[in-house]
């Protein structure tokens, strides 16, 4: 019976992996990354959701399990984009009617964002965090928000310490162009 139950597990292929302590081994940072693609929280219970609906389904199933984070890391990317995509067709179609709905009532609608000191500052740093690639913001955001090591990155997603290094340098670089152009761009308003 407990046969049947890994048979299960792993989406009626027997492959020796269990993909449900698998995935649940690299749900935290496989979330972080999703996070730092998306910019937006609200989508990743669903990125994640795809992403183990697709482990489950493979049709070409990973023989090594050494290569199951770097796998996972890759099929998360490709969840996020496809998500993105949707995002981005759904957006267009409420800016439409947003915009059909403005030019019916002439209302104003004020921003509450712009009296908050506090949240002005979070915005520009989301936005500053948004117009980065998305490789330097994944990795920033596995670096600073989940305190990994470089070790612990070039392990997770494949990659040498040396290229995490080098990345992480150029993508703390970027972030602070960034913030440096936002900060001046907002003192001139």
């Amino acid at each position: 019976m407990s046969s049947e139950n890994n048979r299960l597990q792993s989406g009626g292929r027997d492959d020796g992996i269990d993909w449900r302590a698998a995935l649940a081994e690299h749900d935290r940072w496989l979330r972080t990354v999703v996070a730092a693609r998306l910019g937006e929280p609200q989508g990743v219970d669903e990125v994640m959701q795809e992403v183990s609906l697709a482990a489950v389904a493979q049709r070409a199933p990973v023989s090594d399990p050494t290569k199951i984070a770097p796998w996972l890391y890759r099929l998360a990317v490709r969840q996020a984009l496809l998500y993105r995509r949707k995002q981005g067709r759904r957006r267009k179609l409420a800016d439409r009617y947003a915009e059909r709905c403005r030019a019916e009532d002439n209302g104003h609608s004020a921003d509450p964002l712009d009296w908050l000191v506090a949240a002005e500052r979070r915005r520009l740093v989301r936005e500053a965090i948004a117009s980065l690639p998305a490789r330097d913001a994944e990795i920033l955001m596995l670096k600073y928000a989940e305190n990994w090591s470089y070790q612990q990155i070039a392990q997770q997603l494949g990659l040498s310490q040396a290229a995490v290094e080098s990345r992480l340098h150029r993508a703390r670089a970027r972030l602070r162009a960034q913030l440096h152009a936002r900060a001046a761009i907002e003192d001139r308003k």
